[in-house]
């Protein structure tokens, strides 16, 4: 699974509104230009998180946009799925008859990518705005372990 500049950039963009802690509304230049992301990307992105309640906007002098809830209760997840993001690892369409070979039925190895992308999205469930800012995410998935496994191979 590849996650897209989509969903990278709403976690990021989400990050720094919640790192900053202003008082009032912050506006998406702002947040361009400290990721260095583009302002008509932003909207784009922003209009999907406000209307599934990630977010909310203040329009007019002083406006902008606030997270909903605290950084606390916002999951990495919930950002992905907001910008229409598919945390899927499955290469068939599950609405179709179509397998994942082209065909009708499953690939011989279906079961363990649909099982990996439910560890994903249960993983990123577990992951709030907060944990990313208070860098509490590296490590939890036994980082030393895996670097070392890597390494042997």
């Amino acid at each position: 699974m590849k996650l897209s500049a989509k969903g990278r950039y709403a976690v990021m963009a989400l990050a720094d509104l919640a790192s900053i802690k202003a008082q009032g509304p912050v506006t998406l230049a702002e947040i361009a230009g400290r990721q260095d992301i583009s302002i008509s990307y932003l909207e784009q992105l922003f209009a999907k998180l406000r209307k599934r309640g990630v977010v909310t906007g203040v329009r007019g002098p002083g406006g902008g946009y606030r997270l909903a809830r605290s950084a606390s209760e916002t999951s990495i997840a919930d950002i992905i799925l907001a910008v229409d993001e598919q945390i899927d690892t499955v290469a068939c369409d599950r609405s179709s008859d179509v397998g994942c070979t082209g065909k009708t039925g499953r690939c011989l190895a279906h079961d363990l990518w649909d099982e990996l992308g439910r560890h994903i999205y249960l993983f990123l469930s577990s992951v709030t705005l907060d944990d990313v800012l208070q860098r509490r995410v590296l490590g939890s998935a036994g980082g030393a372990r895996f670097m070392e496994a890597v390494a042997q191979k």
